[in-house]
């Protein structure tokens, strides 16, 4: 919900979720789909992808294969993308800056180091790159997330994925996995 609040999304916008198939991925697909948005999404396996598609996405994008941004941007047409949910800022952001409409904006969710980017990029299309992280939120603004995720669950459109279980005990092996792995499908999650 805060992601959407940030990009100030309309019903009929597109929005592109890097790494789709992953929890927050996941979830912002149902969400935007929910909201009426154009879904696009990308997942590095097979089985990401079809997750992916399973969850609210109109259309996937492998993004382990070497021209995928051209593919996204054959898709999108002239137009461009509104609004792009970055998980890896570090390693899309200057590519997702080609990808926006005019007034387009890229919500960074995850990073994990730096990247230089033109600034031209964004002043050309006027676009936007917002920061974004639960943990600024006020405790209204958390508990008004907190209850349309609720009425999201109660109602069917909202339905989170489980991914890799791990005991509380193995947390240093699910931090590796998460940090270190190929990709995920669906919220990792540690059991007690």
């Amino acid at each position: 919900m805060h992601l959407l609040s940030s990009a100030r999304v309309k019903a009929g916008e597109s929005v592109l979720v890097h790494g789709a198939s992953g929890g927050v991925g996941l979830a912002a697909c149902q969400i935007a789909r929910a909201y009426g948005l154009k879904v696009l999404g990308t997942a590095g396996t097979e089985e990401g992808q079809k997750i992916v598609l399973q969850n609210g996405a109109h259309e996937v994008f492998n993004h382990r294969e070497v021209n995928y941004i051209d593919k996204i941007k054959k898709y999108a047409g002239e137009k461009g993308i509104d609004v792009i949910t970055e998980m890896l800022a570090n390693v899309n952001l200057s590519k997702d800056l080609s990808l926006l409409s005019h007034g387009g904006r890229v919500i960074v969710v995850g990073n994990r180091g730096t990247i230089e980017i033109n600034p031209r990029d964004t002043m050309a299309k006027e676009s936007s790159i917002i920061g974004v992280t639960l943990f600024s939120s006020t405790k209204e603004e958390f508990q008004q997330y907190a209850a349309a995720l609720q009425a999201g669950m109660e109602i069917g459109w909202l339905k989170p994925v489980i991914g890799s279980q791990y005991p509380l005990e193995k947390v240093a092996e699910a931090h590796k996995d998460i940090i270190h792995g190929s990709g995920a499908t669906g919220k990792m999650i540690l059991l007690l």
